[in-house]
């Protein structure tokens, strides 16, 4: 008999986010690639979604649902029908069907996860539709889902104290993109893309979690003088990055801001960068701090709970207890990261060391044994 995870791809055909996206893609080729004997894996999407075959190469099957991508969230935070039907669901996200179902008797499960806490901690960073679709859903979870995966330890206990999920949260970590590398044509694509050689790099947006002006305040402080490039800032906020740049006292000539790029320019650009800074204190699963220590480069970030138990010792950790030292504190930590060879390749080692730990066929050898344990 043939066992059938189902999984959920709607973030693979209809993306609401580059970050879930790629985890959503990831996640379902490592289960396709490291299910047990006897076992498949399918896809669900929703309806008006244009599904090519190679969207996951090796699902068994996908499932189309009739309805269309939004009609279909606002479907399950009514727990109203969906089509999806019942089985092995696993949900990268908390898009699932959380209703009541019979896992004793009908084998019926339903695992969900939750990446960042963005809705309940910093609200005004998300629109008000999608505070309440996500606060709705966790409350879904609560009341029907079989298990919750969190992906850091601080996570799982901050989710515990935002619902009543008791011993129903299980770790279970992301990682970087399969096979991420610097690519050959590395030089060539940084042209392309009108970046400089030899870069800080940080990631984010204008919101303060993301702690960028923190950022820029501590490369100022740092006295380098290298350039500084700033990736995944959404479409339109280009103009307010630079601003906070200047304000913090980095020149508006050494800013380059780019958005979201794919998964080789992306490691393209790690591969030019001196240091990744890393000021978010957000409480949500840091990706572009998993790219850096995969790849090996110094990371210096904000010394959070998510941090601790990302970076452990891959990096350095700054103090942001106090809010108006945090950037000067960077500022000390970078130039000494950058001050000498020797600190930036000790950083480097104990980056790639750290990055070693990740994986995301780790990740669904654990997403499996949840399932056959439930």
């Amino acid at each position: 008999m043939v066992a059938t995870l189902r999984v959920m791809l709607d973030q693979v055909v209809a993306p609401t986010s580059p970050v879930l996206a790629e985890a959503s893609r990831e996640l379902a080729r490592a289960l396709i690639d490291g299910a047990p004997s006897g076992c498949v894996v399918e896809g669900i999407v929703p309806g008006g979604t244009d599904v090519e075959s190679s969207v996951v190469a090796g699902l068994a099957d996908v499932r189309r649902v009739g309805l269309p991508r939004r009609e279909l969230a606002t479907a399950l935070q009514l727990g109203a029908p969906t089509g999806i039907g019942g089985g092995m669901i696993h949900a990268p996200t908390l898009f699932a069907p959380l209703v009541k179902h019979d896992r004793t008797h009908d084998g019926d499960q339903t695992v969900v996860t939750v990446w960042d806490l963005r809705a309940w901690e910093a609200p005004d960073e998300l629109s008000r539709l999608a505070v309440g679709w996500q606060k709705a859903m966790l409350k879904r979870a609560a009341k029907h889902a079989d298990a919750i995966v969190a992906p850091t330890h601080s996570m799982a206990e901050r989710l515990r104290s935002l619902a009543k999920l008791g011993d129903r949260v299980r770790v279970i970590s992301g990682a970087a993109p399969a096979g991420f590398a610097v690519p050959t044509d590395e030089v060539g694509r940084r042209r392309e893309m009108d970046l400089p050689e030899g870069f800080v790099l940080l990631s984010g947006d204008t919101h303060a979690s993301t702690g960028l002006s923190t950022g820029f305040v501590g490369i100022a402080a740092s006295g380098v003088d290298h350039p500084v490039v700033v990736i995944d800032v959404p479409e339109g906020q280009e103009p307010s990055v630079a601003e906070l740049a200047e304000a913090a006292g980095v020149p508006e000539r050494r800013v380059h801001v780019r958005g979201s790029l794919d998964t080789a320019d992306r490691a393209a650009v790690f591969g030019a960068a001196l240091a990744f800074v890393a000021p978010a204190t957000r409480t949500a699963f840091p990706w572009r701090v998993l790219d850096a220590l995969t790849l090996g480069v110094p990371v210096l970030a904000a010394d959070t709970a998510v941090h601790r138990d990302v970076i452990a010792d891959g990096g350095e950790l700054i103090d942001v207890t106090d809010a108006a030292a945090a950037g000067d504190a960077f500022g000390d930590a970078l130039s000494r990261a950058l001050g000498s060879t020797q600190a930036a390749e000790r950083l480097a080692v104990m980056a790639d060391d750290r990055g070693r730990a990740f994986s995301w066929s780790e990740a669904a050898d654990k997403v499996w044994h949840l399932h056959a344990e439930l």
